[in-house]
């Protein structure tokens, strides 16, 4: 079974829980990867990495280095990213538990880099994400997450891009990646801000 097909079927087993019908593309997520430093040892957290298009990604920039997290609620997705690359931490949990996460593996994440349906949450979730995700970011910490086109002018999704804006310094959006199903803009953030609420 192809990963679009995994991902289909676990979408429709739990649609609220996977938040993509299809896998992304290695465009979308060679610009997720980006901020994903080519020298020391770097944290990098995934959050929902689904089938792994975006692990791949991370992976090829790491090569050996650093430490790669990904925590995935799906169990079945957690075993399948298991099993393709057993260099990964794999967590099978829920994102909003990631400070817990690092701190008992002793780590800090200089980079965070979200799959997850931001656009499909509501305030309360939005908030508690991304009040961990802050919380997991070392001081030079860069979080990235992208959007689809088509969904961004939905309220949660414009919503979403403001609170960027509260809790970085800088928000950089890149291109449409329109090689993607649907086309995506990432969202590149720098600077958390730690006395915001």
């Amino acid at each position: 079974m192809g990963d679009g097909a995994i991902l289909f079927r676990e979408f429709l087993r739990f649609p609220f829980q996977v938040g993509a019908v299809l896998p992304s593309s290695a465009s979308l997520a060679a610009v997720a990867a980006r901020p994903v430093a080519d020298d020391g040892d770097p944290v990098v957290v995934e959050l929902g990495p689904g089938t792994g298009p975006i692990t791949q990604a991370v992976q090829n920039r790491l090569g050996k280095r650093g430490r790669h997290v990904a925590v995935e609620v799906n169990p079945r997705l957690a075993g399948l990213l298991e099993r393709r690359w057993p260099d990964v931490t794999v967590v099978r949990g829920n994102a909003v538990r990631l400070p817990e996460i690092l701190a008992s593996l002793e780590l800090t994440a200089d980079v965070v880099i979200s799959s997850l349906p931001w656009a499909s949450f509501g305030h309360d979730l939005q908030e508690r994400l991304l009040a961990s995700t802050l919380a997991s970011l070392g001081d030079d910490g860069v979080f990235t997450a992208f959007a689809y086109v088509h969904a961004k002018p939905l309220p949660p999704a414009v919503r979403f891009r403001r609170r960027l804006d509260d809790l970085f310094e800088e928000v950089e959006v890149s291109r449409v990646v329109w090689w993607n199903a649907p086309p995506a803009v990432v969202y590149i953030c720098r600077g958390p801000r730690r006395d915001h609420r």
